[in-house]
């Protein structure tokens, strides 16, 4: 007997985004400690800096439809990750604004969390390697 069941269809569509992301953001962590180039002792977040276009890689867009769709940026020492998350109703917004809220509030303590936002309806992260060596 065969039981339909929509929850197994879906995530079985979610599956090769998910694994997609996975493979990629673990591919961009290969970081390294790198000091500046311009400023003695200093190691600051070369995607935010952006100083040196060398070390900036290519950006990578993984897209499951328009709303929902991932966006990498790594470079050196840092990666961004900037994650659209669908949001079809009024519902789905609230839950995404406090869920959001609820982050940024506690970014201290986590160590890879940005605080301010770059674009409305997305969640950002930025990982910096010297933050990662405890």
């Amino acid at each position: 007997m065969i039981i339909f069941c929509p929850l197994l269809l879906q995530s079985a569509t979610l599956k090769p985004y998910l694994l997609a992301v996975k493979r990629t953001l673990q591919a961009a962590m290969c970081l390294e400690n790198f000091s500046s180039q311009k400023v003695e002792r200093h190691n600051k977040p070369e995607i935010e800096v952006k100083e040196s276009p060398e070390l900036l890689l290519n950006p990578v867009i993984i897209s499951r439809n328009e709303k929902e769709r991932v966006l990498i940026e790594p470079s050196i020492n840092s990666i961004r990750v900037s994650i659209a998350i669908k949001q079809a109703d009024e519902i789905e917004k609230l839950l995404c604004h406090k869920f959001m809220g609820f982050m940024m509030r506690r970014a201290e303590n986590f160590v890879i969390l940005r605080r301010k936002k770059i674009e409305v309806k997305k969640f950002h992260l930025l990982v910096f390697l010297p933050l990662l060596a405890f």
